[in-house]
């Protein structure tokens, strides 16, 4: 028995809210990206300055310097800004891990909604934390609060699937990849730019947070006046004499192409080598050629506009192996350029390839995985997959029929199993960056293409193409 469709007009009530609520959200989440490298290197000037040894962040730097004196080659105190990067995150990845369960749990058992709301609270005092932070401890608060509190895109997904058919999931979730390009696009260009509106003496980038706070807010507001529920067990099932009951989903057979051990493992080592490199990519462009934050918003900005135009205009055309053959082989190449660029013409073109890989492999993946599960498992399956990796530029998810209608459990799987992924994203960055200062721009990308290579080996000698089920 299926629970109570929503009818179209609601539908398209609630996946317009969804939609304008991710690109306020995401939106603001990207201000943040272009401004690293020159934000720790602020708060690392401004506490040096003080000469106060025992400031959390002075602590981190002789610890830091404490570490470097134990190998034999001598390490440029340029890089600790790289390494410190990596480690923010990592940390904002690693809580996100430890609330998932938790926000999930809370969006199963009280509903989308509530759920949304309480991880809204959390992001706005995030954000007014960095408003308000003169001083690496209150900054560090700030990521902590908000990655314990981010889950607005693990839930408004969700919610896009709560309200498609088998049909529809398809272009639902196309639309909320569109979404993530659109944001990644403008985010960051904006970001750096209201960074360079110094409005507070103490915090020169409260101008961008406190736009980020303003958008933030403006979001809650709109969830809370035009969101309505809709999970799935919050709408009564009507039998087929008109009787009101439980939803129930009932399984059926399906035949294996690839096991989901290997498509999780090729996501995951993904996950690993591409989270890294991705996020060393400002501190790269900031070490190599002293970008500022606005030219390094105009670059990701070029890469997201392109991997909007590729994912619209060749991704859906591509059968989902070929698609993520093809972003694996982009990422290999763009990888081995970033290690011996010596020109800006290169890392554009850099960022091309890497664009390349941001509108496939992702998308391809997780369409692999819902093919692999029978309709009563896809939303549990799919969840797992998903789990073994996230990714800011994974952003353009697009599964095709990734949930069962009634699945009764889609939030806590959905966004519960995205643990193993997120030790992924944790661990990508931390240890990419460790590389990068430790042995240098050259080694930290070659290795990079090296595990890329690897991950070559999985997509072209082990994976197999499914058989691309017809609409229903």
């Amino acid at each position: 028995m299926a629970s109570t469709p929503v009818s179209p007009a609601q539908r398209k009530q609630i996946l317009r809210v969804i939609v304008i609520s991710l690109l306020l959200d995401l939106i603001s989440f990207t201000f943040i990206l272009p401004l690293f490298p020159r934000l720790l290197e602020f708060y690392r000037d401004h506490e040096a300055a003080d000469a106060s040894p025992h400031s959390l962040l002075n602590r981190i730097l002789l610890g830091l310097n404490a570490y470097k004196q134990s190998f034999s080659r001598p390490i440029s105190d340029r890089y600790d800004v790289v390494l410190l990067g990596g480690a923010l995150g990592s940390l904002f990845s690693l809580l996100q891990a430890i609330a998932s369960p938790f926000i999930g749990s809370l969006s199963d058992k009280y509903g989308r909604r509530t759920a949304l709301l309480w991880s809204m609270a959390g992001n706005i005092a995030s954000v007014a934390l960095w408003l308000a932070a003169t001083d690496f401890r209150t900054f560090l608060a700030s990521r902590v609060v908000g990655g314990l509190s981010e889950s607005n895109v693990q839930l408004a997904t969700a919610m896009a699937a709560d309200v498609s058919d088998q049909n529809q999931r398809g272009a639902t979730m196309a639309l909320v990849g569109a979404c993530f390009s659109v944001a990644f696009t403008f985010g960051p260009a904006l970001g750096a730019a209201l960074a360079s509106v110094e409005t507070v003496a103490a915090n020169p980038f409260a101008t961008a947070a406190g736009v980020s706070l303003l958008l933030i807010v403006v979001e809650t507001l709109y969830l809370y006046l035009y969101l309505p529920e809709t999970l799935p067990s919050s709408r009564p099932a009507e039998s087929g004499n008109g009787s009101v009951e439980k939803s129930k989903v009932l399984g059926k057979s399906t035949i294996r192409t690839n096991s989901y051990l290997l498509l999780n493992s090729t996501h995951f080592i993904f996950i690993l080598f591409f989270s890294g490199m991705e996020f060393s990519l400002p501190f790269m462009t900031y070490d190599l050629f002293a970008y500022t934050s606005s030219q390094t918003g105009r670059l990701l900005g070029f890469m997201g506009l392109l991997a909007s135009i590729l994912q619209g205009g060749v991704t859906r055309r591509l059968h989902p192996l070929r698609a993520v053959q093809v972003g694996v082989l982009a990422c290999v190449a763009s990888l081995f350029l970033l290690g011996r660029i010596t020109t800006e013409a290169g890392l554009w073109a850099a960022a091309s390839l890497l664009a390349i890989t941001t509108s496939t492999v992702v998308s391809g993946l997780n369409t692999l995985s819902s093919f692999e599960a029978a309709e009563a498992e896809r939303g549990g399956k799919l969840g797992n997959h998903r789990s073994w990796g996230k990714s800011y530029a994974g952003s353009n998810i697009r599964p095709l029929n990734a949930w069962s209608r009634g699945f009764p459990r889609v939030g806590f799987d959905f966004v519960t199993n995205r643990l193993a992924g997120q030790a992924g994203r944790a661990l990508g960055p931390l240890l990419f960056c460790s590389l990068y200062w430790w042995a240098g721009r050259q080694v930290a990308y070659a290795i990079g293409a090296a595990g890329m290579l690897g991950v070559s080996g999985l997509v072209f000698g082990a994976l197999k193409a499914p058989l691309i089920p017809s609409p229903q």
